[in-house]
């Protein structure tokens, strides 16, 4: 008989990935616990790993436990399931924990400590630029020489497949006379990668980039969603604040940084040269060769590659721990807009419209400057895995429900 553990080698949810999630099977009282994705099914691991070194960490329903244990554990972990995975024995044991993933609902998989979001896409930061300043410089003076974020909020990062509900809130257009309140009409998507940070470091402490990679666990598709018009009347003088903070999607399943090995790829060349603080040392600083698709309602509208970024994964928690900062196993970074140099690479409706300007059509003949209620938002990605194998990064999904 054959196992759903048998898989073809170049399955995207194969044994060289083995995201991690959190999941509740249908029928089952024992509530939420957690599980990685094999296949097209979901291992339980508190039944699986019962005995093992990790046990204890892997009781709970998020991971934030597993996260302070470190890289050291993330490994072990790890390579316990490979190994378990390709020998027939394992399989049968692992085999009795296995839940179809039809059969099971996901849940936001670790508590999220604190979040911040980049702003690392050069392309994107060019065009936001130039939509903004048409008659100033595209980038601002400080933009090649520090990553650029700014403090979100975590409560209200959602698992994929949550429902967003249009915010309202304080906007003002260029010839309104003065603010009026109602809910945005310009609601926008942000394509990012998502970044899962484990092992606390004390405040006054930093991380440099060299040691950055002990901190990284994982990463998952992250949609940031944007009310372009709030963002537009109350970012200055002090940065985005209620039009981003009402909602921000990130997948069920986190990828461990490991299963992304074979997609690191050199950056963009920096110039000028960074701070000796954002340098690290040859194989700390790199990009990621992840490919996004964006579709709204079926319709593919772009195809942002993550390795245009700027700046290194590295490089952001470098910079955030800098002045002293602690983190937190469950802290959360997102990468900001991922965006190419073509028109149908940009991440964003703000981008892929020009504000507007350029209407994108749908399949079905309708068109959008930028989100309708009803329509749903869906962000997947691929990457190279181990010997010709292919990563298939889990969903990123949300529908747009009208203001309250």
């Amino acid at each position: 008989m054959t196992s759903p553990l048998d898989l073809p080698a170049d399955h995207p949810f194969g044994p060289h990935h083995l995201p991690y999630g959190a999941i509740s099977p249908s029928g089952d009282a024992a509530g939420v616990r957690l599980g990685v994705r094999v296949g097209d099914h979901a291992l339980d691991l508190r039944a699986a790993a019962a005995g093992t070194p990790w046990a204890a960490a892997l009781r709970g329903p998020t991971l934030n436990p597993f996260l302070e244990l470190g890289p050291q554990a993330w490994a072990g972990l790890r390579g316990w399931l490979q190994e378990r995975l390709v020998d027939e024995a394992g399989r049968d044991q692992l085999g009795a924990h296995l839940h179809p993933l039809d059969r099971v609902e996901v849940h936001l998989p670790f508590e999220v400590r604190d979040y911040v979001d980049f702003y690392a896409s050069e392309q994107h930061a060019t065009n936001v630029g130039r939509i903004f300043r048409p008659d100033g410089a595209a980038l601002t003076p400080n933009w090649k020489h520090l990553p650029i974020g700014y403090h979100g909020r975590s409560s209200t990062v959602v698992v994929s497949g949550t429902d967003v509900v249009r915010p309202t809130g304080q906007r003002k257009g260029k010839d309104d006379p003065a603010p009026v309140f109602g809910p945005s009409v310009r609601l926008d998507i942000e394509a990012e990668l998502g970044f899962v940070v484990g092992g606390s470091t004390p405040v006054g402490s930093r991380v440099e980039v060299d040691g950055a990679l002990d901190h990284l666990f994982g990463v998952a598709l992250f949609n940031d969603w944007s009310a372009r018009d709030i963002q537009a009347w109350e970012y200055v003088p002090l940065g985005p604040f209620l039009g981003k903070s009402f909602a921000s999607s990130i997948a069920a399943w986190i990828t461990p940084m490991a299963a992304l090995d074979a997609a690191r790829v050199p950056l963009p060349v920096q110039d000028p040269e960074p701070l000796p603080y954002l340098r690290g040392s040859p194989g700390s600083v790199f990009g990621l060769d992840v490919t996004m698709e964006v579709a709204i309602n079926g319709t593919v509208v772009s195809r942002p590659p993550y390795r245009e970024l700027y700046w290194s994964p590295t490089q952001m928690l470098a910079h955030l721990t800098v002045n002293g900062a602690a983190l937190t196993s469950g802290d959360l970074f997102a990468s900001g807009t991922t965006s190419g140099p073509q028109k149908d690479t940009r991440g964003s409706l703000l981008e892929l419209t020009w504000s507007g300007a350029e209407p994108l059509t749908l399949d079905d003949g309708t068109t959008r400057t930028f989100l309708e209620d009803g329509d749903t938002v869906t962000i997947t990605a691929t990457a190279p895995g181990p010997e010709g194998t292919v990563v298939g990064l889990a969903e990123v999904s949300g529908t747009i429900r009208p203001a309250r």
